[in-house]
């Protein structure tokens, strides 16, 4: 079947991924904003997860498709 759910996940996560981790760059020395989340850049930690679970379904999903088309 021709229906791959994997890349627009995986590129939905990246995007968001990416948007994520620019904004925990760009406001990282803002300790006011990451008092509720006891100092942590909660903005940059999920931003970087995001990035790699967008990159591993991306990946995943061009490896599964050269691996079918070879057989």
């Amino acid at each position: 079947m021709g229906l791959d759910i994997k890349i627009p996940i995986g590129l939905m996560f990246t995007l968001l991924g990416l948007i994520l981790t620019i904004l925990g760059l760009v406001t990282a020395g803002n300790t006011e904003m990451y008092g509720q989340s006891l100092g942590y850049n909660i903005n940059l930690f999920t931003g970087i997860i995001m990035l790699v679970f967008g990159g591993f379904m991306l990946f995943t999903s061009r490896w599964f498709k050269k691996k079918n088309t070879k057989e």
